[in-house]
């Protein structure tokens, strides 16, 4: 997976996160900053989902993703 697309295009990016993760705010999306780590703490963090749980999801969406 490139992340680095990501993290380029993140004000671009931003939106989609939200859409398929909603408890994150726009504070929690400036911080995250395209960082994957960060967007996998936060989003433990505001859903409570375990880690393994976490990179699957973010894995799955970023396939769906169409750049």
């Amino acid at each position: 997976m490139d992340w680095n697309r990501v993290e380029g295009n993140w004000k671009q990016v931003k939106g989609k996160i939200k859409e398929q993760w909603g408890k994150l705010t726009d504070d929690d999306l400036d911080v995250i900053d395209g960082k994957r780590d960060q967007l996998e703490g936060k989003i433990q963090e505001r859903y409570g989902y375990a880690k393994d749980q976490t990179k699957k999801d973010i894995d799955d969406w970023y396939g769906r993703q169409t750049w």
